[in-house]
């Protein structure tokens, strides 16, 4: 495959460079044609077969190969040949030559480019897939965008050279008939420029505006189809409805209200959803009870002797539901009413894309809506083990009504929220297991960050089973002693090791699923990705033009800042969608394992970059380096890097370390904003603080990057100044002996 791209690249070098050595780039000038106008004509009158051949294959090849000349040639097209004839035989020799250009930049490009830039081109290829054809459609009208440079750009796409074959013909057919039309009038052209005559510019004027004119045209031939289906009402009550009030629905619902529009929230359960009922609120306060537990046992080494503390488990979880109940105004009732929100409590349902039902205690109500934005969130996935439904199971939301605590628990899933809540539980005096059917925990980060994690743990004595597969749940031999969770594990021999794990208590924390059901939005067509997400755009939009979604059931990441990242998207799209539309981007988007250590990562691991073809280069700085780490003896973790190989753009961030995610926020403010280590290592941080690990690891690439060969001159500048120095002070010593002599 390489010697047939490096062989076609020569060809194409050698045919290009004739061309130009030729002079023929030369001779295509309006004045040559001109001349040879008369000529031109008398060579049809006498052979109109070797004309129209020789014109036809002259132009594929100079679009094939990108050379210039191709608007002169239409041109003399149009002088030669007539506006009917004349365009037809350029409309269908320059879409040929285009379809072949977009081939050769396939052939010798897109496999390198893909494995380069696999994001960039992955997003493209989806806009491609979805609406290629008409935004190939309105490239091909704008005569602003070089004919030659669509050519090779789409032909780095996944789209299917037919499609790209027919859609340019008829794309490209206006402007052709444009330069043809100029061409009948070749003899009383001066220059290129009376091309844009008053009439010729007001039809590139209108051929520019018409790609807005057909998407508008679009999303009216859009709402025309849905109310061939459904009853579009005629006016609405509302601009927009938004079901859910977890943290996609409420930012969704302030921003509607900030900009003045009419909007209900409807929840059928608790306002705050997960994060603040049985999520991040709960679990952080947790994490902290638990944090100063294991503080108060590690007290020793800074010579303050504390003792095994006494844990009163039933006095922690009264300590997480306060910090509930303190976050609760932020996000309740009372507050959204007063910015302006219609809250409703009760259960929604799409009846079709304008009106929503909902059920509650008040009774039942339809209201119209011209946008619905669905941020109905997701909840723990239950894997359907054999024997399970023979206990009771914890999962990350029914947890938090425990009053005694587990003597032996067993988590299922070593992802974040089971690390996080494993850890806790070991630190508060549970014995606990993690089982994990993959090779390491947290299986979306690098290993060595996996690592530091788990050698924490175990130094923590939690029971690590990785690689580890839960077969089923049976009932103890001793009734009384409570269950066994049977699992398999594969040796390194590949022989099946099969152990049964007692617990107490058995928490399931292998994931979330989309919460889909009950809408009505199957019924109208809105279809769900195969991870049961909600499948929409990189807008956000659903497949009905005016329903939207955000959050966990739009996926891909089930976060809280995610979800608040989402919902104004989706609400700023939904209300001005008309004029202006913001693609959700995830580049930037930080995610943070709350265990100690934490585990935090903005943008690419080295395992995504891999993955995706991307070249890289790794900064790494350990905080044993860090005097701040030091002092306060946490001097476990690092912070790496990842940038583009040569240059100090940032591609990812890792840090895992004591406060990791407050350290992290540097780096995600970089790469929002596009600031490079230099830059970091430029700034001023105080001294001594965890935020000097971010310019330490700048110094770190710096120094690997520091100019050998500038910094050999200077060597030799000041061993020269240095030297001439000497010279200089020993011949003024030897004139003053002169002088005294």
């Amino acid at each position: 495959m390489t010697r047939r791209r490096l062989f076609l690249a020569l060809v194409l070098v050698v045919v290009v460079a004739a061309y130009f050595l030729s002079g023929a780039d030369e001779a295509l000038t309006l004045t040559n044609l001109q001349s040879e106008q008369a000529r031109f004509q008398a060579w049809l009158a006498d052979d109109p077969l070797t004309v129209v051949g020789g014109f036809f294959l002259l132009y594929v090849i100079m679009a094939a190969l990108s050379l210039p000349g191709a608007a002169l040639l239409t041109v003399l097209g149009g002088a030669l040949f007539g506006l009917g004839w004349g365009l037809v035989i350029i409309s269908f020799a320059s879409t040929l030559g285009a379809t072949l250009a977009a081939l050769i930049a396939r052939t010798l490009l897109r496999g390198p480019l893909e494995k380069r830039f696999a994001p960039q081109l992955e997003r493209i290829n989806a806009g491609i897939r979805r609406e290629g054809a008409f935004y190939l459609f309105t490239l091909r009208l704008i005569p602003l965008f070089p004919f030659f440079v669509i050519n090779l750009v789409m032909g780095l796409t996944r789209m299917r050279l037919w499609t790209f074959y027919w859609v340019s013909q008829l794309g490209m057919l206006p402007g052709t008939a444009l330069y043809v039309n100029a061409g009948r009038e070749l003899g009383n052209l001066q220059s290129l420029s009376d091309v844009l005559s008053p009439g010729l510019i007001g039809s590139f004027v209108l051929i520019g505006l018409f790609p807005w004119l057909a998407r508008a045209l679009v999303a009216i031939a859009k709402r025309r189809r849905l109310a061939l289906r459904f009853a579009r009402p005629t006016r609405f009550d509302y601009d927009i409805v938004v079901v859910g009030g977890g943290s996609a629905g409420l930012v969704a619902s302030y921003i509607a209200a900030a900009v003045k529009a009419r909007v209900m929230l409807v929840e059928r359960d608790k306002l705050g959803g997960d994060c603040l009922n049985t999520g991040c609120v709960p679990s952080k306060a947790l994490i902290r009870a638990a944090r100063l537990a294991e503080e108060i046992r590690d007290a020793g080494r800074y010579g303050i002797h504390a003792g095994e503390p006494r844990v009163d488990f039933a006095a922690v979880m009264g300590h997480v539901q306060r910090a509930i109940h303190q976050v609760e105004p932020h996000d309740s009732r009372e507050r959204y009413e007063g910015l302006g929100v219609e809250v409703l409590a009760g259960e929604a349902c799409l009846q079709d894309p304008w009106r929503v039902r909902v059920r509650g205690d008040e009774g039942e109500r339809v209201v119209t809506t011209r946008h619905v934005i669905i941020a109905s969130g997701a909840r723990p996935k239950v894997p359907p083990l054999p024997g399970l439904e023979a206990v009771e199971v914890l999962t990350s939301d029914n947890l938090w009504q425990l009053t005694t605590l587990p003597g032996r628990l067993v988590v299922l899933g070593g992802g974040p929220i089971g690390c996080e809540l494993g850890q806790s539980f070991a630190r508060l005096g549970s014995r606990v297991s993690l089982v994990e059917m993959g090779p390491q925990l947290l299986p979306r980060e690098d290993l060595d960050a996996a690592d530091a994690l788990r050698l924490r743990l175990e130094r923590e004595e939690v029971t690590l089973w990785l690689d580890t597969r839960a077969v089923r749940v049976v009932p103890d031999e001793a009734p009384e002693a409570g269950h066994l969770l049977e699992v398999e594990r594969r040796l390194a021999s590949g022989e099946l090791e099969t152990h049964r794990l007692p617990f107490d208590r058995l928490l399931v924390a292998v994931g979330r699923q989309a919460s889909v059901a009950g809408m009505g939005l199957e019924a109208l067509g809105v279809e769900t990705r195969p991870d049961g997400t909600l499948a929409v755009d990189e807008n956000l939009q659903s497949v009905l033009p005016n329903v939207w979604a955000c959050g966990d059931v739009a996926g891909p990441f089930q976060l809280t800042h995610a979800s608040a990242h989402q919902a104004w998207h989706a609400t700023v799209n939904a209300l001005f969608g008309e004029f202006k539309r913001f693609r959700v981007s995830y580049r930037a988007l930080p995610a943070v394992t709350y265990t100690e250590p934490e585990v935090a990562r903005v943008g690419l691991s080295e395992r995504e970059a891999r993955a995706r073809g991307i070249d890289f280069e790794v900064t790494r700085y350990e905080l044993a380096e860090l005097d701040r780490a030091i002092a306060e003896g946490q001097t476990e973790g690092f912070v790496k890097v990842l940038t583009v190989p040569g240059r100090d753009r940032i591609l990812g961030a890792s840090v895992v370390g004591r406060g990791a995610g407050e350290l992290l926020a540097e780096f995600t403010l970089a790469m929002t904003h596009g600031i490079g280590l230099n830059k970091l290592l430029a700034t001023v941080h105080p001294y001594p603080t965890w935020s000097e690990a971010a310019k330490a690891t700048a110094g770190v690439w710096k120094n690997a990057h520091k100019p050998e060969r500038l910094l050999g001159w200077l060597a030799r500048y000041f061993a020269w100044r240095r030297g001439a120095h000497q010279a200089a002070s020993t011949g003024a010593q030897s004139e003053t002996r002169r002088e005294n002599a």
